[in-house]
């Protein structure tokens, strides 16, 4: 017979009881990892917070998601007082310049017979063009932008419409030698063609651009800026041309225009029938004519003429000559005059100019030595 082998048997009900107990344990083992774990975030985050009485981590306070309208609002308001800033202060810059900036200048171009307006620093690019070559260097049209700048300031400033023909209505100048030659826009982009007028604008602008806004003042005030072509040495005293006194407007050397400018010196014949006609004086007499009287910028002040005085201004327009300083030869029934300088010779010289900046001198360098005890300003803060 077999030997039989008898195994024990667990119940099948101890075996339900175990696994219920390592359920339990493992359980318990996990509630205490997650207490552990809940009390270890209560130590360090911020958020948590003690009402009434209770310690609590309050999710809603805490999130993130919720965190993200309160910094966008800020924000928000960050950018608005930041650009209502800007605002303020483009307005304040604004209202700053606004008075110079609204100045427009009405030209009556006398061909056209037409009156146009522009703002002033258009205009004034204009009057550079009438005024001075272009071959001209940057630092003298500078110089011009700014004498020009101050003619026409001063002018609107003190609502001066003096020597306005009547026909000029609403104009506040005209656009010749009667006041500042001014070329108009459609002519000023006919003048030039190809490369050179790309590169003459250019020019102009920048000598606009660069000098925006000033003007020159003595003691605070624009002044006249008077200005010319060739001086013949020096300057003219404003008394001594024009019988006005203007203590900016004296006499000072201007050596370079005799190496440099074309119009120097110009030679004039006529007959001498002609010559006393439009001074209406005898031959006889003209033929006597002498010099009384020199000025302090070496052009004639007084000639006789028989019995007659006149001053060197008055031989210049009615004879039509460059200069009030000349010399002059008779032969037989003709008269040749010979004139030195071009232009009434009071403020600055253009040719000057140019020599000075040729040797590198600054606009303002230039406008302060043809304008006795001035300096440049911007005009903006004038007015205000």
């Amino acid at each position: 017979m077999k030997r039989v082998k008898w195994r024990t048997r667990r119940p099948r009900g101890s075996r339900v009881w175990t696994r219920l107990w390592l359920i339990g344990f493992i359980s318990g083992l996990l509630m205490v990892i997650l207490v552990r774990g809940t009390m270890h975030m209560l130590d360090r985050n911020p958020e948590v917070k003690e009402e009434n009485g209770q310690t609590g981590f309050d999710l809603v306070e805490s999130s993130p998601v919720q965190k993200i309208p309160e910094k966008t609002e800020r924000q928000s308001v960050d950018r608005n007082d930041k650009k209502a800033s800007q605002e303020a202060s483009k307005e304040t810059h604004e209202e700053r310049l606004s008075e110079y900036d609204r100045l427009w200048v009405r030209v009556y171009l006398a061909e056209e017979k037409r009156v146009e307006k522009m703002p002033i620093e258009l205009y004034v690019r204009g009057v550079i063009a009438g005024e001075m070559p272009i071959d001209f260097e940057l630092e003298a049209l500078k110089a011009q932008a700014i004498a020009a700048r101050t003619y026409i300031y001063r002018r609107l400033q003190s609502a001066d419409r003096s020597d306005m023909p009547s026909e000029a209505q609403g104009a506040e100048v005209v656009n010749t030698v009667q006041n500042q030659v001014y070329i108009p826009l459609g002519a000023l982009l006919d003048r030039w063609s190809g490369q050179a007028k790309e590169e003459n604008l250019k020019k102009l602008n920048e000598a606009v651009e660069q000098t925006k806004g000033q003007i020159i003042t003595y003691e605070g005030e624009p002044i006249e800026a008077a200005f010319f072509s060739t001086s013949n040495g020096y300057t003219e005293n404003a008394s001594d041309y024009w019988e006005v006194d203007l203590p900016y407007l004296r006499s000072v050397t201007s050596p370079w225009d005799k190496e440099i400018s074309p119009r120097y010196q110009e030679t004039t014949a006529m007959k001498l029938s002609t010559f006393s006609s439009k001074l209406g004086v005898k031959e006889n007499a003209a033929r006597q004519m002498r010099i009384i009287d020199t000025t302090e910028g070496r052009r004639i002040k007084t000639v006789a003429i028989g019995k007659d005085m006149f001053s060197g201004r008055e031989i210049r327009e009615k004879l039509g000559l460059a200069s009030s300083q000349f010399t002059w030869s008779i032969k037989g029934d003709e008269i040749t005059i010979t004139t030195y300088g071009y232009g009434h010779g009071v403020g600055m010289s253009q040719w000057g100019a140019n020599g000075m900046a040729q040797e590198g001198q600054s606009a303002e360098q230039i406008v302060t030595h043809y304008y006795t005890g001035t300096k440049v300003q911007q005009a903006a803060g004038l007015l205000d």
